[in-house]
């Protein structure tokens, strides 16, 4: 892997800012030609620092105001338990992440969903329904203080 110079983490943090940018809007701002500009972002891209663009979506528009965190608990850690769990939950459109995590459960699964009716039936339905599950524990999320999907760079 290439070592980032102050550049390439110019051009990462403008196109955070706002992936929608022109080459020579992004060039303008980091200093460069676009000629010098868009072969970094060719190479970031290559190289595996840039995954791909998207447009931020208002959960409130879309009536996906209600966001919860349910911790999920398998009654076995098993590899063949971990798959069937991974792939039932991929299967979701309502779940938005899953993580393995460490610790007193086994994952962090991240909804939006329309309201408490909803959280209801995607619980019964989805999560419980998924192989393996013992236990869970959900978080309704009252305020989101912070939203973001920046990294430091």
């Amino acid at each position: 892997m290439k070592e980032l110079d102050r550049l390439d983490r110019k051009i990462l943090r403008e196109l955070q800012r706002d992936g929608r940018l022109t080459n020579i809007e992004l060039a303008d701002k980091v200093s460069l030609s676009p000629t010098a500009t868009a072969e970094r972002v060719k190479r970031l891209t290559r190289d595996g620092y840039i995954l791909g663009y998207m447009a931020v979506l208002s959960p409130e528009m879309l009536d996906r105001s209600l966001l919860v965190f349910v911790q999920v608990k398998l009654d076995r850690t098993t590899p063949d338990v971990f798959d069937a769990f991974a792939k039932a939950v991929k299967r979701s459109d309502d779940v938005m992440e899953c993580h393995m995590v460490a610790g007193g459960f086994d994952y962090l699964v991240k909804a939006r969903l329309s309201g408490m009716d909803a959280y209801r039936q995607f619980l019964s339905e989805v999560i419980l329904s998924l192989p393996g599950v013992r236990e869970t524990h959900t978080y309704a999320v009252m305020e989101e203080v912070k939203r973001s999907a920046h990294l430091p760079v």
